[in-house]
């Protein structure tokens, strides 16, 4: 098969070298991709993912057989329904389907009217309004921006003045609509599916670590490592949020008359009288992607065609005992400014640790070098027989890269370890 891969990050990295190991990969491309992604597949450069028709043209020209979208833009913007427009098989849902990531509102809405279990919640047009709320209902509490914010659109508010500054944050930046959630107790972790219309494929676990530094500290971020699988979400929690929260969600969404197809990705609140939604994910989660992928041990290829095709009944993924961990290496200051353009050097020597491959994230070529080029930048990953045994050795591969103007976490996997 001929198969274009959407995204230049991690992720994607990711699922370039693990759709690459696929016996029925004729041609791998990918737009724009990266450094990393460029080992295993073609790149193909001066196509925006926005530019639909064009990206069309180029699809046909080429005699592209899937699409795999990685980042969740194209998605709620419809690339999906373009390309089937055109009759070009993609693994992702429509725009009408991802709204379960576009817009929280809809996503608590439909859980709100199908019983889904769920944070109480209430939205608010008018900041004077939300105000009043997060007085009556205290702190802490959670204040969320409707729409695609990149992992960054929450704030937990610990008091009722840091969430009237969070409401007015949503406000000030254009925001129509804030929703106000109650705050739940538990442990976080995510679960994914394969999802065609109401089959749900269960696709393994992850937690991942939001905040910038040690100890959970810092501001929140697009995740700065995460593990696989989650302790935590055992067979009978994970049973449960199928049951629960993913099935009727599919089948809510056929009822809508939009059906979902492709990955869910499922953030997941174990709170003490079970699983509760979080949010909805509409492609595969960044870091989580990049520990999952080193566990698969089935046809990532055949599994995301059958998806496509509306043939997953039946799948049965297969799934490494190993536990994977990815660290994710940024550069000084994300999430806030933080420069770009620095020489990284040692990725190769970081590989030579077993069990370690280096995923690439926010780097480019300049001549010969490897350069940072955004804020989470690599993803150094390691599989072990432990979570601890891939710790160290995600760890002592990090400590070989040489790139100065990096940092990364030295806990990731803390909540399992301890």
């Amino acid at each position: 098969m001929n198969v274009l891969l959407l995204g230049s990050g991690g992720r994607e990295h990711a699922l370039a070298w693990k759709l690459a190991q696929s016996p029925s990969i004729a041609q791998l491309y990918a737009l724009p991709g990266n450094p990393g992604i460029a080992d295993h597949a073609e790149l193909v450069e001066g196509i925006a993912l926005s530019a639909h028709d064009t990206l069309v043209t180029w699809c046909k020209k080429n005699g592209i057989e899937l699409v795999v979208v990685g980042p969740e833009a194209p998605l709620v913007a419809g690339l999906v329904d373009r390309l089937a427009e055109a009759g070009i098989p993609a693994f992702g849902p429509t725009a009408a389907a991802a709204r379960l990531e576009g817009s929280k509102l809809f996503t608590k809405e439909l859980c709100r009217a199908h019983g889904i279990p769920t944070a109480a919640f209430a939205r608010f047009t008018k900041p004077e309004a939300a105000w009043a709320h997060v007085t009556t209902e205290g702190a802490p509490i959670v204040i969320k921006a409707d729409g695609l914010m990149a992992g960054k659109g929450v704030v937990v508010a610990l008091t009722v003045e840091e969430a009237i500054a969070a409401i007015d944050q949503v406000f000030a930046g254009g925001g129509q609509e804030v929703l106000i959630e109650e705050f739940m107790e538990g442990e976080e972790a995510s679960l994914f599916c394969l999802v065609d219309g109401e089959t749900v494929i269960p696709f393994g676990s992850a937690q991942d670590h939001k905040r910038a530094f040690d100890g959970d500290l810092g501001p929140n971020t697009g995740g700065m490592g995460a593990y696989s699988p989650a302790p935590v979400l055992t067979a009978e929690l994970e049973a449960r949020a199928i049951a629960e929260i993913v099935v009727p969600t599919a089948r809510a969404m056929v009822a809508e008359g939009s059906p979902y197809r492709g990955i869910l990705y499922a953030g997941l609140m174990l709170t003490q009288s079970g699983p509760k939604l979080v949010e909805y994910n509409c492609r595969f989660g960044d870091p989580e992607c990049q520990v999952l992928m080193p566990r698969l041990e089935s046809d990532l290829l055949a599994l995301l065609n059958a998806a496509a095709h509306g043939e997953l009944a039946g799948a049965a993924p297969q799934w490494s005992p190993k536990s994977a961990i990815t660290v994710v290496y940024a550069s000084r200051g994300y999430p806030g400014p933080h420069q770009t353009g620095s020489e990284i050097r040692g990725i190769e020597d970081a590989e030579k640790e077993e069990g370690v491959i280096v995923f690439q994230a926010g780097t480019k070529r300049s001549g010969a070098k490897i350069v940072s080029n955004g804020g989470r930048v690599l993803n150094v990953t390691a599989v072990g027989d432990t979570l601890r045994e891939a710790r160290d050795r995600a760890y002592r591969a990090a400590t070989r890269i040489d790139w100065p103007d990096g940092f990364y976490r030295n806990d990731i996997g803390w909540r399992a370890l301890d």
